[in-house]
């Protein structure tokens, strides 16, 4: 049996197949772990989030910001964009199971035996792992809760840009949220930069990609995650493990088998 964690497919159904047959994926023996962001921008997401549904217990997947706002538009608390592509899913026969099975993903998964943790975005430096998982569960509670159409109506915006453990309400579950979803450069102190658009190359001096800020509590734990595309699989720091390798931008999709942290690629067209 082996572990494959896959990158984000952003509905590019066709790249997945590909994907599972370099691999010789076997759903009778095999698990698939996937970083987040299943919809949008690609061609294909409901047969994507349709595909990962029916793995069922062969499957383990997070939330992904574009999932996240997949589901603020089908709660009615945000009216989409021009790019989105998800519409398939929102006008489907089976749209509300898809939607009760993808409210109901987690934020964070840790596999205790294997000792990898998995998240769409990243953990905030400020984060331990026990504490990253005792907030995930905490946003989660309210997620999954029976006001799906309140959650998502605070859930836009940039702020607080920092953890403090005084944080109350909205503002706390908002902070949590954009950390494990959206974040990617952080300033020293940990303080989340989430305007900043251009390229990785080229940053201010005073930003830190989230995994190299100097002190993070983290360090020593195995972190998967995906969301950064222009990292392309690289983060040059150990224990990190970036797989969004820009699918959805012709690129390649990208799965890592977890046993000897091989990642295997398919090219994928624009």
């Amino acid at each position: 049996m082996s572990i494959y964690v896959i990158g984000d497919i952003q509905g590019c159904f066709q790249a997945l197949q590909k994907l599972l047959e370099k691999i010789h994926f076997d759903p009778s023996k095999d698990n698939l772990w996937f970083t987040g962001d299943l919809v949008n921008r690609g061609p294909e997401s409901l047969a994507t989030i349709r595909f990962v549904k029916s793995l069922k217990d062969r499957a383990i997947c997070v939330l992904g910001n574009h999932d996240l706002h997949l589901l603020a538009v089908a709660f009615g608390a945000h009216k989409g964009t021009q790019e989105d592509t998800f519409h398939d899913i929102l006008s489907a026969p089976d749209r509300d199971e898809l939607l009760i099975w993808l409210r109901h993903l987690p934020l964070i998964h840790h596999d205790v035996q294997k000792q990898f943790t998995m998240v769409h975005a990243g953990l905030a430096p400020q984060w331990d792992l026990h504490k990253a998982l005792t907030l995930a569960k905490e946003a989660e509670t309210l997620l999954h809760g029976n006001q799906p159409a309140e959650f998502f109506a605070h859930m836009y915006a940039n702020h607080p840009v920092q953890w403090s453990d005084n944080l109350v309400g909205w503002d706390r579950i908002r902070c949590i949220i954009n950390y494990c979803t959206r974040m990617r450069f952080c300033h020293p102190d940990g303080r989340m930069e989430l305007d900043y658009k251009g390229n990785i190359d080229t940053h201010p001096e005073d930003l830190i990609p989230w995994f190299q800020v100097k002190h993070r509590k983290t360090t020593v734990n195995k972190i998967i995650f995906g969301h950064w595309a222009a990292l392309n699989g690289i983060t040059h720091t150990p224990n990190t493990y970036a797989l969004d390798t820009g699918c959805v931008w012709g690129n390649c999709l990208t799965a890592m088998r977890l046993e000897d942290e091989h990642y295997i690629s398919v090219p994928c067209s624009p």
